[in-house]
Formats: structure tokens, sequence, C-alpha cells
């Protein structure tokens, strides 16, 4: 991975939950359309029992983050995947989804599912290089004219990643 980033998961507790937040919530206004945006809601969205939220902070600064969730027992969700765009084609994009991945299997799930546009080429790649399968074009997801694919990952139930 370029520039030395790791990838660190956002406690609630922590003293860098403000900054970091901040940081986010900057990116989420810049990267998508304001009816996409978490920020109005960030703070509520990563309160959620089983939510998380990990990130690749470089020289002080976020330059990428993934949010995931576990709506039920047996799945686990990408719900956002954001990288700045002065630091994609760096890798961060493939340590972020890697790094969820490995934190939604960490309890018994046999699927994780995604949406993304199917014009951000580059998100649909990379999630495709990592097993993520098209389910179906979901008209009207984000908007009335912009859909989105619903994307997929199956698991084994017997390999359980941790």
């Amino acid at each position: 991975m370029g520039s030395n980033g790791t990838v660190t998961e956002l406690q609630r507790n922590s003293t860098k939950w403000t900054k970091v937040a901040e940081e986010i919530v900057k990116m989420e206004k810049k990267i998508f359309p304001k009816h996409e945006s978490l920020a109005r809601s960030f703070d509520e969205e990563l309160k959620k029992k089983n939510s998380g939220l990990l990130y690749i902070q470089i020289h002080g600064q976020v330059v990428g983050y993934v949010m995931y969730a576990w709506p039920t027992s047996l799945s686990a969700s990408i719900t956002k995947l954001a990288v700045k765009e002065n630091y994609r084609g760096q890798a961060h994009g493939e340590a972020l989804l890697e790094a969820a991945i490995k934190k939604c299997r960490t309890r018994t799930v046999l699927r994780i599912t995604l949406h993304v546009d199917p014009l951000r080429t580059p998100a649909v790649t990379l999630y495709k290089k990592f097993g993520f399968q098209v389910d179906a074009l979901i008209q009207g997801y984000y908007s009335d004219d912009r859909p989105a694919y619903r994307m997929y990952m199956d698991f084994d139930s017997k390999k359980i990643i941790l």
C-alpha cells in the first residue's frame, strides 16, 4: 500500500473520534452527491450497534474509509467505501475492502452485499477482483435516473476467516 497508510478501526470511545469523523464528513460532502452523502447522519450511522468503520490515515489525514454493518446474523454489508481522489490507484481501496471483508467475517456471515453505481467503473472492478458478483441492476436506487448494481459475495459456512 502506498505512502505508509495503515487501516485502523474507529473505536467509539476513541479520542480520535471527533477529528476522524469530521474528516470523513468532509470527504462525504466532496465525493458523494448530497442525497447519497451520510454527512448529516454520519454520527447516528456509526452509533448503530452492528456497524463499524475502518479508515486509512496518511500524514495525519484520513485518505479513505469503509463502513460496514451486520443487518442480520448471517449477512453483512459494505455500506460505504471512499478514497480521496489524489490517493486513488495506490491500493488504499483494496486494503480497506480486504480489511472490511475480514471484519465482517469475524461473525458467521454467509454473504456480504453492497450497492455500487455501475458508472463507477474502478469501484465495480475492485469489487469483482475480490469476488463480488452482480446480482441485479436496481433502477432508481440512487435517484430516478441513477441505478445501482447490487453485488454479493457468498461464503462456505464451514470456512470462517478470523
